[in-house]
């Protein structure tokens, strides 16, 4: 199976490193119904944390956000790509970004089960249109 690279949008959004965080912007997303493709989260340090919504669409993210009274960053551009678990998976994406001369500022890589994974990696705004054409990202 050939992997899938998809440009994608996302929003980020700040709170305090305190257990359950995370857990209560999930729940208020999926009662929602906020379909997400992808959710990291990470610490910014000083008692802060990021949380970063990936979706198809970003409605639904932030009519979330407005009635829970989060302040997200301006919507930001990633790249997901879907394919294959295989020995190399990640590293011929990231090899074809530095072949290209792209830095890429984040990634983070899972195996699904069943024999996929999953990527979501993140490049500066500057270098987004050149790594889309380098990843052959639609």
């Amino acid at each position: 199976m050939a992997d899938r690279v998809r440009k994608v949008s996302y929003c980020k959004c700040e709170v305090p490193t305190r257990p359950g965080q995370a857990a209560a912007a999930l729940g208020a997303l999926r009662e929602a119904g906020v379909d997400l493709l992808a959710f990291t989260g990470f610490p910014l340090g000083a008692g802060r944390a990021q949380l970063d919504f990936v979706a198809a669409s970003l409605t639904g993210v932030r009519r979330v956000a407005r009635r829970e009274g989060w302040r997200l960053g301006r919507p930001g551009k990633a790249f997901l790509i879907q394919g294959s678990d295989r020995v190399g998976a990640v590293h011929q994406h990231l090899a074809r970004l530095a072949d290209a001369r792209i830095n890429v500022t984040a990634a983070d890589a899972v195996t699904a089960g069943a024999g996929r994974s999953g990527v979501i990696l993140w490049v500066r705004p500057r270098d987004y249109a050149r790594a889309a054409r380098a990843l052959r990202a639609r």
